[in-house]
């Protein structure tokens, strides 16, 4: 198969690493690709949201498959338009993929399908905020509506804060999302969906605040490990049959069935789980951890979602041990970032790139979140070890990390 990856961040560089293990993968290409995705993949640029542009170079390149990584291009279409022009391709449909694209939507869907969910209200004039307000608390949990790229969202006990973030979104035009906040440990479990075939991966946790012990804002996600060491196997199967195969079963019914990559994002209560978000793409930092322990062909994973035969699929494989990714992040994020500084000691194995360029010849920073790190291990305290001896070589001038993912479970502090 020629594979076309669609995307620019460390979510892509793992899936071209991944895909270049499977003999059937003759050819990788990535459009548009970054400083790092070269040396795995034929680069072309392209406009990402533009379903004409994407299928023009999937034609031109003969594109076998093709694999759409990030979320805006699926809600705006593009796969739509590829499997028009009759190219097999992972990712939904822009209608399945409001289930990323409008939490009302979502929320719709998982209300008809008995789904655990939290409590919630659209709040769309400022005149309606206050009393909103008031009806929930004493943690707020305030979000856009809308894509928000991970950081739409505010959780605080401060009602004032709650009251300024959603302000401000009404003020930008965008609808608010108020939810009652869900207690219990929180989960990311991906599953590859064909219609009402789910087939799970191994779950993950994201680290979402930008500061160690889990302070400050929220951002794309600093850091993620898989397995979960707290997590019974019996909860993952209790996951997927009660949230997740009731969620694609529903979107068969509405006629907009799902295919692709399904993230069920959780909280893991006393109740059991409630679902916190759906996603319709992999998930970063998680899927640079989870693709580091499958064993099984990945093309051919992705290649059977997308052309209808999941179902046939051989049960996957993983590799034992445990994942670890520590992001690298640049000087200000998950404010604007600073950019164009040289980075050095990056070019070791488990180091994805995300926000760099080539400048130069030289390899410089280019977004907020600059690098993902992997550390892979016997357990858990193996891999955060691995992966933070290589980010401890690495130099980008103000840069930051979290010194603490996975530390948590590690210690066993994590219980349901």
């Amino acid at each position: 198969m020629r594979v076309l990856v669609i995307g620019s961040g460390a979510r892509e560089h793992a899936l071209l690493l991944a895909l270049s293990k499977d003999p059937l993968v003759s050819k990788l290409l990535v459009a548009p690709g970054n400083a790092g995705t070269a040396t795995l993949a034929e680069q072309h640029s392209v406009d990402v949201a533009s379903g004409e542009a994407v299928t023009a170079l999937a034609r031109k390149v003969e594109a076998d498959l093709v694999v759409i990584g990030p979320e805006v291009p699926l809600v705006l279409g593009v796969a739509d338009a590829l499997r028009a022009a009759g190219i097999a391709t992972f990712g939904p449909s822009a209608e399945a993929a409001r289930i990323e694209g409008s939490k009302a939507f979502a929320k719709d869907v998982m209300a008809a399908a008995g789904v655990r969910t939290a409590h919630s209200e659209i709040v769309d004039s400022p005149a309606k905020l206050d009393a909103a307000l008031d009806r929930f608390g004493p943690n707020w949990v305030v979000k856009d509506d809308g894509l928000a790229a991970g950081k739409g969202v505010v959780v605080t006990t401060d009602r004032l804060v709650a009251r300024d973030h959603a302000a401000e979104l009404l003020e930008t035009g965008h609808p608010v999302l108020l939810e009652s906040f869900l207690d219990g440990p929180e989960v990311s479990l991906f599953c590859l969906v064909d219609g009402e075939t789910v087939v799970p991966l191994l779950p993950a946790q994201d680290h979402k605040r930008v500061g160690d012990a889990d302070t400050g804002p929220n951002t794309g996600g600093m850091g993620a490990y898989t397995p979960l060491p707290w997590l019974p196997d019996a909860v993952v199967q209790q996951i997927v049959s009660e949230v997740v195969e009731p969620v694609a079963a529903e979107m068969v019914k509405r006629g907009c069935p799902f295919s692709g990559l399904l993230y069920a994002g959780l909280a893991i209560g006393a109740q059991g789980p409630a679902v916190v978000e759906f996603n319709c793409r992999f998930g970063d930092p998680e899927t640079q951890a989870v693709l580091e322990l499958l064993d099984s062909p990945l093309g051919e994973a992705l290649n059977a979602t997308a052309t209808g035969t999941l179902a046939s699929l051989s049960p996957l494989r993983w590799k034992e041990g445990a994942a670890v990714t520590v992001v690298l992040a640049a000087e200000n994020y998950p404010g604007r970032p600073r950019t164009g500084d040289a980075i050095t000691g990056a070019e070791g194995v488990g180091v994805f790139h995300a926000g760099t360029a080539l400048k130069d010849n030289a390899v410089v920073s280019a977004g907020g979140r600059v690098l993902s790190v992997v550390g892979s291990g016997a357990d858990l305290a193996a891999a955060r070890a691995d992966a933070y001896s290589k980010i401890e070589s690495i130099r980008l001038p103000g840069s930051h990390f979290r010194t603490d993912i996975g530390l948590a479970a590690q210690e066993g502090r994590i219980q349901l």
